[in-house]
């Protein structure tokens, strides 16, 4: 076990330039996930049916205060993929919204 070193300031820049990259690996590796979602029309239904399940398009209120903390905790997860898909790529929202109607009116392809 390696003891740390408050006096070794090159070992601690290293250790944060590793952290920074392995960071930033994860990063690249979630942006192209989402990528790959959204460009197929499978994908584009599956994270649409997590932001409609978790609620983000609807409110969480409710009187009872823990159960609107239950619905606000699930909210925010299908508001954090919301905002993924509008930063990354959206110009496939409209899209993904498109099939969506289509599917739920009995127009849509379920193939793809």
């Amino acid at each position: 076990m390696q003891r740390y070193d408050p006096t070794d300031l090159r070992g601690q820049q290293q250790d944060k330039t590793e952290l920074d990259a392995r960071k930033r690996l994860v990063r690249e590796t979630e942006i192209a996930d989402i990528m790959w979602l959204m460009s197929s029309k499978k994908g584009r239904r599956i994270l649409w049916r997590v932001m409609e399940l978790s609620g983000a398009f609807r409110l969480s209120f409710d009187t009872n205060a823990m159960k609107m903390a239950f619905n606000e905790g699930n909210r925010n997860l299908g508001n954090q993929l919301f905002n993924e898909v509008m930063s990354l790529c959206p110009e496939m929202y409209p899209v993904m919204e498109k099939e969506h109607r289509n599917d739920r009116d009995g127009n849509g392809d379920q193939s793809n």
